[in-house]
């Protein structure tokens, strides 16, 4: 049996992804499982790090709490040395959210005194200040993200946002605090957990700097939760202690591309905007007209395979406003009708050569990942930061790219699409 280094559970496949890119990014050789694999770790004779996929952002309490700790207890029982829960830098802030309520049991479950809260992902914009979460500068419920239609963000501050969901007391951390003493830092945290049975510790987090201080710091504890971003100082932390090494992973392969777009994000707005600026083949899913069947999956996969075009991208993607606006058949109806559609554009795609899967959005990716049946996946080289090319284990041919709404460039699209491609495409 291998090592596992860290272990990681995340709240869904583009979290997961994320999480894994970072960790490559730092020479630690990572496999990706969406879901929690039923059979003992495929790999011997190796340190690795293991990220598990769950689909656990929006599912009902008590089910993603068994699921989540099932994947850690299989970690465990495969020898992972420490564990990281992952979940959105952007925080899910409902009252209901799953976010407490994992780390508790976790906590709970192990007898682990505290744990670290650390969201930020600074490279991409989210960045932790005197306890509060911002987005490109802006107080996380201040955003765009604070009318999401599933995890709405009401507040910025992480102390209120956990304290809903979570049993426990929070300890802020704030910049000037992270760089005194080490000596000074452990006496706070002992005397506020003095009374207390379990805890949480929230650092700031602005810079790398203060990333590789709070690894310093809290580096060794058992359980670490937060985004990707402590996840990929982790991973620095691994590589000077000489754990493990990543494999090349050659990017490219032969096939043509499809995109599958249906995160409603700005920025992922922005890249399909780019790609049909650059004339990309673009197909809009019309859910409404999906449902009343004036447009089919058939019919656009027809389309699709009709095209001499290397890719073809297609899309749900648009405006809020005009989300809410379509939304008329029901938000649950218009969900299911897109996943459905999308998956079965994959799984088509898949059959007929289309080597090349990239997708944005983490309900879509869910959605992708589980029409395509691959449950293991060596973690490659990165598109973007925090969005790696994946090879699955079972089909050495394949890319698969997958992203979540905010992250990439505003070209994103085409780099993909031209970073997978092989010097022979004649699938």
């Amino acid at each position: 049996m291998g090592e596992i280094v860290l272990g990681v559970v995340a709240d869904d496949f583009t979290g997961a992804s994320d999480a894994a890119s970072f960790l490559v990014q730092q020479g630690v050789k990572t496999l990706l499982f969406n879901g929690t694999p039923q059979e003992p770790l495929p790999i011997s004779n190796e340190k690795i790090a293991v990220v598990i996929a769950l689909k656990t952002r929006t599912e009902e309490k008590n089910k993603a709490i068994v699921e989540s700790l099932s994947a850690f207890s299989w970690l465990k029982d495969n020898g992972a040395k420490q564990f990281y829960s992952k979940y959105c830098s952007t925080f899910d802030s409902n009252e209901t959210g799953n976010i407490g309520p994992v780390i508790d049991n976790f906590l709970e479950y192990q007898n682990i005194k505290y744990t670290i809260i650390a969201p930020s992902l600074p490279i991409n914009g989210r960045i932790v200040k005197n306890g509060h979460l911002f987005v490109q500068g802006v107080p996380l419920n201040k955003t765009h993200m604070k009318d999401h239609p599933l995890t709405p963000m009401w507040d910025s501050d992480l102390e209120k946002l956990i304290s809903p969901q979570g049993k426990y007391e929070s300890l802020k951390i704030t910049e000037d605090m992270l760089f005194a003493s080490d000596e000074q830092i452990f006496s706070l945290v002992d005397e506020f957990g003095s009374d207390k049975d379990h805890f949480y510790v929230i650092p700031d987090y602005v810079n790398e700097n203060h990333g590789a201080r709070i690894v310093e710091l809290f580096g060794d504890l058992p359980f670490l939760t937060g985004g990707s971003g402590l996840v990929g100082n982790l991973g620095r932390k691994y590589r000077k202690e000489g754990k493990a090494v990543s494999e090349v992973n050659y990017s490219s392969t032969e096939g043509k591309a499809i995109i599958l777009s249906g995160s409603c994000s700005e920025t992922t707005l922005q890249q399909v905007e780019n790609f049909q600026i650059n004339d990309g083949n673009s197909i809009k899913l019309d859910a409404n007209k999906l449902i009343e069947g004036t447009q089919t999956k058939e019919q656009i996969w027809e389309e699709i395979s009709s095209s001499k075009d290397d890719a073809a991208l297609v899309y749900s993607s648009d405006t809020p406003e005009n989300v809410k606006n379509a939304q008329s058949s029901g938000v649950e109806k218009i969900s299911e009708i897109l996943e459905q559609t999308t998956a079965y554009i994959a799984k088509r795609a898949k059959q007929h050569g289309y080597n090349r899967i990239i997708v944005a959005g983490g309900e879509t990716s869910g959605a992708v990942t589980q029409a395509l049946g691959y449950d293991a996946y060596v973690v490659g080289e990165s598109i973007a930061s925090g969005v790696p090319i994946m090879v699955p284990l079972n089909n050495k041919k394949l890319r698969l790219v997958l992203k979540s709404g905010d992250f990439g460039q505003e070209d994103f699209f085409m780099r993909a699409v031209n970073l997978t491609k092989g010097d022979s495409n004649d699938s």
